[in-house]
């Protein structure tokens, strides 16, 4: 199976209980891209995302500019693999 490119990203700061993750659903809805969008306990949002780098790198970066006055920092991974998302999800 072809690999795809991904990204995972985690975002603090006041990011759950202000619609992250369903804002996160709407944004991957204009976007080529898989994967899901979830909470975490320590108060992080954590999203992992499947798609063509160009896609990737627009839809976080559109994801970041609606969510900028919510978010004190994010730390990100990327790489290859194979695909494993068939849709985009809240967890």
């Amino acid at each position: 199976m072809a690999e795809i490119d991904w990204i995972e990203v985690f975002y603090s700061g006041r990011v759950q209980g202000v619609g992250f993750r369903y804002q996160t659903l709407q944004v991957a809805r204009e976007f080529v891209v898989t994967g899901e969008v979830k909470n975490l306990a320590d108060g992080r949002v954590y999203l992992f995302a499947e798609g063509q780098e160009q896609e990737l790198i627009a839809f976080r970066a559109e994801l970041e500019d609606r969510m900028r006055n919510f978010i004190k920092d994010v730390g990100c991974a990327s790489g290859r693999r194979a695909p494993s998302y068939k849709t985009f999800q809240i967890t």
